[in-house]
C-alpha cells in the first residue's frame, strides 16, 4: 500500500511539474518584423505561430507583435542593421539580401547550388555554425532557425523557348550570386525589391524577373508575366534571428522554452516549402490541387537536358568563382570544409 501511495504521488508531482512550467514563465511581449505578406510561409506558419500558438502554449505568458516586412515598408536589406540595433526582437529575413555587408550569408544560396530542398536544407545545416557566429560577432544577431521558398525561377513578360532566350535580358535578381549566374549566360542583372517587381514587368523596365516558383504567383506575378522558366537558381533561404542583448535578457526558463518551440517552426517552414514547391506548378498553370496560390494561365517553358547541363556548369564555374572572390581565401576555404564537404563541392581558394 505504502509503495503504490509513492508512485501515485510521484507521479503527480511529475504532471504537476510538467503543468506548471508554461504556467510559471514570466510575461514578455515581443516585437517581431515578419517576412513577406504575399509567400505562404507567412499566412500558413508565422503569423499564426506568434498570434495564436506562442500564446496557448505558453500558457498567455508570451505574447508579440508581429508586422510582417512588406506592411513596415522596410527595405529587405536593411533587416540585419535594424535587428543589431535591437529594433525588433525577433526578425525574418532573405539570408542572401544581406550578402552586401557580408559575402557568407549567401553561402548557403549560391545560384543553382542545389536543386532540392533535402540538399538545400543539409547546406543550411553545415553552415548554421558559421553563420550564427557571422551574426553574433558583428550584428549583435543570434540565428535561431532556416527555411525556404519553393525554386527560384525566371518569370518572363514574353513567351520565351529556353535558356538561350534570356541572353541581352534584363532580368531582376536580389543577390550578387545571382549576377555571377546571369553574366554566365549573357543576361543584364537588375537589383530591385520584391515589391517593386510587378510594376516593373508591367512597364516593362525589366523583360524578366527571378523570384518562387510560388511567391510570384501569390504575389500577382502571372498577370504581368507570360511563360515561366524553371531553372532553379536558389531557394531565398530564410533565416529567423533574435537580437542578441534582448535574448541573453531573457530567464533560462523562457529561453528553453522558445527554442523548443522555433524547431517546430523550423519543422514547420520546411513543409510548407515542400508543399508550395508541389502545388507551384499546378497553381501556375490552372490546375488542382492548388490550396496555397492563385490558378493561373502560365506556359511554363521545359529545361532541356543540355540546358541543365550548361547551369551546372555555371555554377561550377562562375558562380563559385566569383563568390569566393568576394568572400576571401579563408572563407572559401571554411566553405569548402562545410557546405562543400556535404554537397560534393570546393569552391576555389586562391591566396
Amino acid at each position: 500500500m505504502k509503495a503504490t501511495i509513492c508512485i501515485l504521488v510521484a507521479l503527480m508531482m511529475v504532471f504537476a511539474a510538467g503543468a506548471v512550467g508554461a504556467q510559471d514563465l514570466p510575461r514578455h511581449h515581443f516585437k517581431v518584423i515578419g517576412y513577406h505578406s504575399t509567400v505562404v510561409t507567412s499566412p500558413k506558419v508565422e503569423l499564426p505561430f506568434w498570434r495564436e500558438h506562442i500564446p496557448k502554449a505558453s500558457k498567455g505568458a508570451i505574447s508579440a507583435d508581429v508586422t510582417p516586412i512588406d506592411h513596415m515598408g522596410i527595405d529587405d536589406k536593411t533587416m540585419l542593421r535594424l535587428l543589431r540595433l535591437g529594433v525588433m526582437d525577433f526578425a525574418m529575413m532573405d539570408i542572401s539580401k544581406m550578402a552586401g555587408d557580408d559575402p557568407r550569408f549567401e553561402g548557403v544560396d549560391l545560384a543553382g547550388l542545389t536543386l532540392d530542398p533535402v540538399k538545400a536544407r543539409a547546406a543550411c545545416e553545415a553552415y548554421r555554425g558559421v553563420l550564427d557566429r557571422q551574426m553574433q560577432k558583428n550584428w549583435n544577431g543570434k540565428l535561431i532557425a532556416f527555411g525556404a521558398n519553393p525554386p527560384q525561377v525566371f518569370w518572363c513578360r514574353e513567351m520565351i523557348s529556353g535558356l538561350d532566350d534570356l541572353k541581352g535580358k534584363k532580368i531582376r535578381v536580389f543577390n550578387p550570386t545571382m549576377r555571377d549566374f546571369l553574366s554566365g549566360i549573357g543576361a543584364t542583372a537588375v537589383s530591385m525589391a520584391f515589391a517593386e517587381v510587378v510594376p516593373a514587368l508591367k512597364q516593362g523596365v525589366v523583360d524578366c524577373a527571378v523570384t518562387g516558383s510560388l511567391s510570384g504567383n501569390t504575389a500577382g506575378w502571372p498577370e504581368v508575366t507570360k511563360s515561366l522558366y524553371p531553372m532553379s537558381v536558389g531557394w531565398s533561404i530564410i533565416v529567423f534571428a533574435a537580437n542578441l542583448n534582448n535574448w541573453k535578457r531573457l530567464d533560462q526558463p523562457t529561453q528553453n522554452f522558445l527554442l523548443k518551440e522555433f524547431k517546430t517552426f523550423e519543422d514547420d517552414m520546411w513543409k510548407i516549402q515542400n508543399q508550395a514547391m508541389t502545388e507551384a506548378d499546378n497553381c501556375n498553370t490552372g490546375k488542382q490541387p492548388c490550396t496555397l496560390g492563385k490558378l493561373a494561365h502560365m506556359t511554363i517553358v521545359p529545361v532541356k537536358p543540355e540546358e541543365a547541363k550548361m547551369g551546372k556548369k555555371l555554377v561550377e564555374g562562375a558562380v563559385l568563382a566569383g563568390w569566393a572572390k568576394r568572400c576571401g581565401p579563408e572563407c572559401a576555404a571554411e566553405w569548402n570544409k562545410t557546405v562543400g564537404k556535404v554537397l560534393g563541392l570546393k569552391a576555389p581558394v586562391k591566396r
